[in-house]
């Protein structure tokens, strides 16, 4: 999937929102050797992970082994994440191969957690980490059914609406984003009739809104139950909350208030450079992205209001591996990287916003301005939406359900003029296949 490849890598970098680097691209998710002794004494703990992850890019590692001389840490990555997740889940099956620490993207938590938890230490029993430091629905996301909390979280995607100024001021609609957000508060079907009234005194050339896949992500990321539910079954066909989430998103194709682009595409950026729609669903890690799209003449443009609902779009997990040689030290290093300082510190440097609600009263969040959009007060709306976000249930094919609802069905809604039904049919008939079903 085009959107969670680069997803994964915005997640963590910030305002640049370039390219993983990598360290060892060729290499499996934690090289071959695991944590070992080094000559001079030092335990050597490794850490894989996928894209520009941003714990080294921050100096996490750094500020560790300084306060802990007898450790090095190594970190091995692979640049996209559909390339290091299989080659995790192969790792872990042969008990060989893996890093002391393995990063997790959140579309595949809830596959590690159902089928590899045997595998992974209980990282909630660690000490120094504390339940009450976490958003409880990311903290549950990584905790299986007899409580064995197999992951913690670095970072999520708290969503709120960013939106071009000149464009709502031409369009007749107020510009600060307390007005803005009160347009459409609490539903998204008052986002639906805000954009009616912007195409109505629309500067020419312009939409509303950039997609109907993205306001269809943006909404059934703030759903409780939206692809499978309690017991692991498949619902997403007969599920109200999707079926309504697919309605909305295909109102905004019909009715000619998207701009008809596939988001993250080379269109898509252009788009964002020419100014040619109005609002996008911004997840915290947008906004780097939208920084480096529109450039230096969109600074002051752009700004950044609450959406309708609470929602997420995105977020990772570190577990550590029951086959690792170090894995008293591994977790305790895994601790110290998700304890709500070091994601603040990680928010500070990166971008990546903190799944640690912790740390959301520490003068780096609760204080964090945005100069490019308005100096708007970034830490105060996405930790509003974070904590408004509900325990979601995550099923273990979300990610496959989520593109090709997106990019098979929605998208020729969006583009090719198909009704919604067609679309619907089409995307159902797409997993169908993908699933086996």
């Amino acid at each position: 999937m085009r959107r969670t490849a680069i997803l994964v890598t915005a997640a963590a970098l910030g305002a640049a929102l370039l390219a993983g680097c990598t360290d060892d691209a060729g290499e499996p998710p934690g090289g071959a050797s695991g944590a070992r002794s080094g000559k001079d004494g030092r335990t050597t703990i490794t850490v894989g992970v996928f894209g520009a992850f941003g714990l080294k890019e921050a100096g996490l590692y750094d500020a560790y082994m300084k306060l802990h001389p007898e450790v090095e840490i190594k970190q091995t990555s692979i640049e996209r994440n559909e390339n290091y997740y299989p080659q995790l889940l192969t790792h872990l099956g042969s008990g060989s191969g893996l890093a002391d620490i393995q990063a997790v993207e959140v579309n595949n938590i809830a596959e590690i957690t159902a089928t590899q938890a045997d595998k992974l230490l209980d990282l909630g029993r660690t000490d120094g980490v504390r339940k009450d430091d976490f958003l409880p629905w990311k903290w549950a996301q990584a905790t299986d059914g007899k409580g064995k909390t197999v992951g913690l979280g670095t970072d999520i995607g708290p969503q709120g609406i960013c939106y071009r100024k000149d464009l709502f001021a031409a369009a007749g609609l107020p510009t600060d984003r307390e007005s803005v957000g009160s347009l459409w508060a609490g539903d998204w079907h008052a986002y639906l009739a805000v954009g009616e009234r912007y195409r109505a005194k629309a500067p020419r050339d312009t939409a509303f809104v950039d997609s109907a896949s993205g306001v269809l992500a943006a909404i059934t990321g703030g759903s409780a139950k939206r692809f499978y539910d309690e017991d692991g079954r498949l619902v997403y066909k007969s599920n109200p909350a999707v079926k309504d989430a697919w309605d909305i998103a295909a109102a905004f194709a019909t009715r000619r208030l998207t701009a008809r682009l596939q988001q993250f595409t080379p269109a898509w950026d252009q788009g964002y450079a020419n100014g040619t729609f109005a609002t996008v669903s911004c997840p915290a890690w947008m906004l780097g992205y939208i920084q480096d799209k529109a450039g230096a003449a969109g600074k002051g443009t752009w700004d950044v209001a609450a959406a309708p609902r609470p929602s997420n779009w995105g977020g990772s997990f570190l577990v550590v591996p029951e086959a690792g040689t170090h894995k008293a030290e591994a977790a305790k290093l895994a601790a110290w990287l998700t304890a709500p300082e070091q994601q603040a510190k990680l928010f500070e440097e990166r971008g990546s916003f903190p799944s640690a609600s912790a740390a959301y009263a520490l003068p780096t969040v609760s204080d964090a301005r945005h100069a490019y959009f308005g100096n708007a007060p970034i830490g105060r709306i996405f930790s509003r939406a974070a904590e408004g976000v509900p325990v979601t249930i995550v099923g273990p094919k979300d990610l496959v359900i989520a593109q090709n609802l997106a990019d098979v069905g929605m998208l020729q809604v969006d583009q090719k003029g198909r009704s919604p039904q067609e679309g619907w049919d089409a995307a159902v008939k797409a997993i169908d296949n993908a699933l086996d079903q």
